[in-house]
């Protein structure tokens, strides 16, 4: 790969997450603050990510890989996403802004399929190449929260009451149609698949996979995938609002320590898989998040700050040595020929079904846990999470057997 490439493929995964990280961190700050939203309101604007993971596979296997060159459809996506993002931007009704935010969604979903395609089809050898394109991304969206909290403050408690989170929707846009009109330049990827091969529905959401459920321990494997899920969605929809709410300094900054994590831990997972295995790695990740959210019910913004920063930092561990390690093992069970319907089928599971019905829940919860003068019972709001998280740890715990050696491949760390 040349240096002209390199730097293509670099900033076009620093701008793909740039734009990711600049509005959805603090969108449940803003539903709240400028839109009024209530917590199922909230819950039903960031479910729209998992109906956008569920669709997106239709629009990368039905259409990217049979009829168009992958970096023009990336290129009309964000283009059609930066006027979806100025409509956003310019809503002030959380039923004006729903339809928007469905559809941006709808199309920003794919764009993290198709940066990989157009990353892979330049590369001889992508386990070695992906990794130091790929990091680019994370730093794309720690840049993102760190501009929002300490160079234009839109995140500060004076930011926040004067309704200032509303342009992280333009700079989301800005950057949206420049990475828009980037896309045309970058190495032409043409179609995978002819357009006269015949792809069905089972083929595109990687039902093939559905057999893998009948070794007993990857359906729990998979049934807890979904589980998990569901602590998860608080951490998304609620950790910015929270932070603000009880008076901590730069939140979305500070955030950003959780990405910073996800990149240093994701370099102990081989190591860590290899010596103590899959069940061990997944239980630890497990746990994570029900330590996260008792440290996130316990800590403040004052004396005990540490405590949430703590929790923050805790992201690496919870994503990594769940996720990660979750994609080995599925690599691991599916075998050579359902190795990518497999992959697809997790994906669906965890982001589509679980993550819907995780929003769900955290909506709800965050409804029954606010008073009528609108003060938050934050502490419950995480209590119950965690408890979650804590159950599933146990279960899988204590129902899961599988004794076999995953193969670690590398093109999954």
């Amino acid at each position: 790969m040349n240096s002209t490439t390199r730097f293509k493929l670099s900033a076009m995964m620093f701008l793909e997450f740039f734009i990711w990280g600049a509005w959805f961190v603090t969108l449940g700050t803003f539903l709240g603050n400028n839109l009024k939203a209530t917590g199922s309101e909230t819950g039903a604007v960031f479910s729209t990510q998992s109906w956008g993971a569920i669709i997106a596979p239709f629009i990368v296997g039905l259409i990217a890989d049979r009829y168009f060159n992958a970096e023009r459809i990336l290129g009309v996506l964000h283009i059609v996403g930066a006027l979806l993002m100025y409509q956003m931007y310019n809503a002030t009704d959380v039923s004006i802004f729903y339809p928007y935010v469905l559809g941006y969604m709808i199309l920003f979903m794919p764009t993290l399929a198709l940066v990989n395609s157009v990353s892979f089809n330049q590369m001889k050898d992508p386990e070695k190449e992906f990794s130091s394109i790929r990091i680019w991304g994370t730093l794309g969206w720690i840049a993102a929260g760190l501009l929002i909290s300490y160079f234009f403050h839109w995140d500060s408690k004076e930011g926040t009451e004067a309704g200032l989170l509303k342009n992280t929707f333009l700079m989301a846009g800005i950057v949206s149609l420049a990475l828009g009109l980037f896309s045309f330049t970058l190495p032409k990827t043409p179609p995978k698949v002819s357009s006269d091969e015949k792809i069905t529905v089972s083929d595109v959401l990687g039902l093939d996979a559905l057999k893998l459920l009948k070794d007993r321990n990857f359906l729990i494997f998979f049934i807890s995938s979904i589980l998990i899920c569901i602590p998860l969605a608080f951490y998304y929809q609620n950790a910015n609002p929270f932070l603000s709410n009880i008076g901590m300094d730069n939140p979305t900054g500070k955030m950003t320590i959780g990405q910073a994590s996800e990149v240093i831990f994701l370099l102990f997972i081989p190591i860590f898989f290899k010596r103590f295995g899959f069940k061990m790695t997944i239980l630890v990740g497990m746990l994570a998040w029900a330590v996260r959210y008792a440290l996130f019910a316990y800590g403040n913004a004052g004396e005990l700050s540490f405590m949430l920063i703590l929790g923050i930092a805790l992201h690496g561990v919870c994503y990594d040595f769940f996720f990660v390690s979750g994609q080995i093992y599925t690599n691991s069970k599916a075998g050579e020929r359902f190795k990518s319907s497999a992959q697809g089928l997790i994906t669906l599971a965890t982001y589509g079904v679980g993550m819907l019905i995780g929003f769900a829940v955290a909506g709800k919860i965050s409804d029954a846990y606010k008073a009528a003068d609108g003060v938050m019972d934050w502490k419950m709001i995480w209590i119950i999470p965690a408890g979650i998280a804590l159950v599933v740890f146990l279960l899988f715990a204590l129902v899961f057997n599988d004794k076999s050696k995953a193969e670690i491949d590398p093109k999954t760390v």
